[in-house]
């Protein structure tokens, strides 16, 4: 059986068999721990019986007006792990926190434009292409980013996922 929880300051120790895999984004201490001071609870740690983590989800909220929102930073699971159902779990807690505590208008992530495995599992989670965002992940192998997005109740008529019709840059993204 599943257990989320809150992530907490020990399971910084406990993740590597997460965040040592290929397909994960991995950050620094101070970007962890700056998530889980300011949206705790959006900072969700998914544990087996055993106490060992199968994986977690990094949000925050964030944005103005009509562009207030949840966002993924990070949706992750330990390969032994996969294929489970479990990334849903967590995007639908996260989209419910969004929802219910944020009272956001939707929530969305960005995902390398490259990863098609990924991106049709956010299709099938309801999440739609809303922009192309170019050179969004830099380093030895710079690569584009989809930001993808998926409406909650508060926009009505679904206007934060109208596609744009062309591409922004990195430096044109609002936050």
């Amino acid at each position: 059986m599943t257990t989320l929880r809150s992530f907490g300051m020990n399971d910084l120790f406990k993740f590597n068999n997460i965040n040592l895999d290929v397909l994960t984004e991995t950050y620094n201490m101070p970007f962890y721990l700056s998530y889980m001071s300011q949206w705790p609870e959006s900072f969700i740690a998914a544990e087996c019986p055993d106490g060992s983590l199968m994986g977690y989800m990094l949000g925050k909220s964030e944005g103005i007006d009509t562009k207030w929102h949840g966002h993924v930073s990070a949706v992750t699971v330990a390969p032994t792990y996969r294929r489970l159902g479990l990334a849903k779990t967590l995007m639908d807690d996260l989209e419910r926190i969004s929802r219910d505590v944020y009272n956001a208008f939707f929530v969305d992530l960005f995902v390398r434009a490259s990863n098609a495995l990924a991106i049709t599992m956010y299709e099938k989670f309801g999440y739609a292409k809303h922009r192309r965002v170019l050179g969004y992940y830099s380093g030895d192998d710079p690569e584009d980013a989809w930001d993808m997005r998926k409406s909650l109740p508060r926009d009505h008529n679904n206007e934060s996922m109208v596609p744009l019709d062309h591409p922004v840059r990195t430096e044109d993204l609002e936050w």
